[in-house]
């Protein structure tokens, strides 16, 4: 049972988990992990107006979460996070494997590959003592980012894993959205909070849905990633 501390109006509080801290930090823009470089393809999408206002952002997230890259990111944090919780290694090699292999263009095998190996050697640096580490070790570091953050976050409750990973995922496109577009930080804020909903939504699916059921259907978002590779100018790697 949580103790409580009194504030200075009173109340009382419950202190945080011993995983709340850490697993603030993990999904936080600010942590090294090069996160601002990548825009998923919709540095393409912005450049031929299929997204030019923030209704657009809004329809782009949306469907990377529920359909695209972002619900599969989710599922494979969830089953690495069941199999570093049962200290099932064999396992965890098998779902970093699928998860490398399932990009729909060689970018955003790029993004989340880059990530990944950004996140294992930070984490692994500065919070060690998860199974993070044996991973890490096991594939020189070239873990999918989902997989390396399920492996690392084995301390928190699944449910708050991923939606702190979903949150961090809608918000990093937002501020891409928000440069490239452009639009106003105000802006870049509503949309965020018209995603709360599908953020909560795709981290409580995700919780559900086994590997082998999982699909995507976010074919525009995956040619405009293929796309991007040969864009004449371009910010973001994505």
């Amino acid at each position: 049972m949580a103790t409580s501390t009194a504030t200075s109006m009173g109340v009382a509080m419950d202190e945080p988990r011993d995983w709340l801290l850490p697993l603030l930090t993990w999904m936080s823009p600010a942590y090294p992990v090069g996160g601002f470089a990548f825009s998923h393809g919709l540095e393409w999408s912005v450049e031929t107006a299929d997204v030019c206002d923030r209704g657009g952002l809004e329809a782009y997230v949306r469907a990377a979460l529920e359909t695209g890259g972002g619900w599969c990111d989710l599922v494979f944090l969830a089953a690495a996070w069941r199999a570093a919780r049962a200290g099932d290694a064999k396992a965890l090699d098998e779902i970093a494997d699928l998860a490398a292999a399932w990009r729909g263009s060689a970018e955003t095998a790029l993004e989340a590959r880059h990530q990944g190996a950004a996140f294992a050697r930070a984490t692994c640096a500065a919070f060690p003592g998860t199974p993070l580490d044996a991973l890490a070790e096991r594939r020189s570091s070239e873990i999918a980012f989902p997989v390396a953050v399920g492996a690392a976050t084995i301390g928190a409750p699944l449910d708050a894993a991923l939606i702190a990973y979903a949150q961090g995922f809608a918000a990093n496109l937002v501020s891409a959205g928000v440069r490239l577009i452009p639009l106003g930080q105000t802006d870049g804020l509503l949309a965020l909070a018209a995603l709360a909903p599908v953020v909560k939504s795709a981290a409580r699916a995700a919780q559900e849905t086994p590997l082998d059921a999982l699909s995507t259907s976010a074919l525009r978002i995956d040619l405009a990633s293929m796309r991007h590779e040969t864009q004449y100018t371009r910010l973001f790697r994505s």
